[in-house]
């Protein structure tokens, strides 16, 4: 397809250089009143304009088909990427702190939520079917209250700019970040041509990623003005949430969830330090809630699209008996940007493309799980983490 493109290219310079010629002798033949040949060379002209269009056409048809292959194109893994086929392969690189233990049989977080009217499955199913969560009296102010430490933390002790993004975005968007082409399927398209402004089909957003990613879009930036680090709180909402009987019921795998995104545009040279701030970014977190976790670094198989390197924390749900995934922390490099044709002027001045890190900091459900199954107590109410305390106004959610 490079090929065809290239030769259509050269030949639509080549007619154009005929073409140019042609008029140049049309000129010269009026001139001189040679009005037959004149007009045999006019027709000759146009042939050659109409040869031009239809070349024009092809290398745009061709250049089409080639940018659909390229943009199907995984990002490359880096050098330090456990080589694997499964998630069995994926790296454990540490853990923090303890499993919590009890002197009573940990309850898993559907039977608290159920108990305790936290969150209302069946009526949150009656709305949108499964996978939808109605919060409920409790369980609404403690998600509320997860949002608001988590960009308090991020904003104040960790240096981001806080971004309210909008919630549904452009296909554009979405093919900058590598969700399209190949996960279209499992987002969620919104009715197309909703004004005289709209650019087509429009998408809920996967994650706050989409548009925060995208800001710059198309820009180049000024040396000066890098690093970007942006945190951004959204609903996230995915039309596949996993394989029936997989987690499907209760809060780990729904397709609407609360999380607070991080995202980094750096230049190349400082990336995977940013990465790993980033990454200690997210870990603070659990670690000021006292969750026990560990840090995964996944293998070739495992990670996303449009990662080149990535590193996920799981969480300790005692009542699960399991690690739930609530960050994914990783290095696009250039990727997204090449994609997004987001460019930066370096020192020299010279046009580079940046560097895109995102990373949860973190996903809101499974963080909400892991917390009331490990503080959940013998009379079956919740204690509540001392770093929520001041947002929930009290230091426990009382037993029914």
């Amino acid at each position: 397809l490079d090929t065809e493109r290239r030769e259509a290219i050269t030949a639509v310079e080549e007619l154009k250089a005929k073409r140019n010629s042609g008029s140049k002798e049309i000129g010269l033949l009026m001139s001189q009143k040679k009005l037959d040949e004149a007009e045999s060379k006019k027709a000759e002209v146009r042939e050659i304009g109409n040869q031009i269009s239809q070349l024009d056409i092809k290398a745009s048809q061709t250049d089409q088909e080639l940018q659909n292959i390229l943009l199907r194109l995984p990002n490359l893994p880096h050098a330090d990427v456990p080589i694997g086929s499964s998630e069995d392969d994926n790296k454990e690189i540490s853990k923090w702190g303890e499993k919590p233990s009890f002197n009573f049989d940990p309850k898993p977080h559907t039977e608290i939520c159920e108990t305790l009217g936290l969150v209302d499955f069946a009526r949150g199913a009656k709305l949108s079917g499964s996978g939808f969560l109605l919060y409920n009296g409790w369980g609404a102010r403690l998600e509320r209250a997860l949002i608001q430490y988590l960009l308090d933390m991020h904003v104040h002790e960790h240096g981001y700019t806080e971004i309210s993004p909008p919630l549904i975005v452009s296909h554009d968007c979405m093919i900058g970040v590598g969700q399209f082409p190949k996960f279209e399927d499992q987002a969620y398209m919104v009715q197309e041509g909703l004004d005289e402004d709209s650019r087509g089909k429009m998408y809920l957003i996967p994650t706050a990623e989409a548009p925060v990613a995208n800001i710059h879009r198309e820009e180049i930036l000024k040396n000066e003005e890098l690093p970007k680090y942006y945190c951004a709180y959204s609903p996230c909402f995915r039309a596949e949430a996993g394989a029936a009987g997989v987690g499907t019921r209760g809060m780990i795998r729904v397709h609407q969830f609360d999380k607070v995104e991080l995202i980094k545009i750096v230049e190349p040279e400082g990336s995977y330090n940013e990465l790993n701030e980033m990454l200690g970014n997210a870990e603070k977190i659990l670690q000021s809630l006292n969750l026990h976790y560990r840090i995964l670094q996944l293998c070739t198989a495992d990670m996303s699209f449009g990662s080149a390197t990535t590193y996920d924390i799981e969480v300790w749900a005692p009542g699960q008996g399991d690690y739930l995934e609530v960050s994914s922390c990783s290095n696009c490099e250039d990727y997204q940007a090449r994609r997004m044709n987001l460019r930066y002027k370096d020192a020299e001045g010279k046009n580079r493309h940046p560097h895109i890190i995102n990373g949860s900091g973190t996903a809101l459900a499974r963080l909400f799980v892991a917390l009331i199954e490990t503080y959940q107590q013998p009379d079956g109410g919740i204690l509540i983490p001392e770093p929520l305390q001041k947002y929930l106004r009290t230091d426990r959610i009382p037993a029914n």
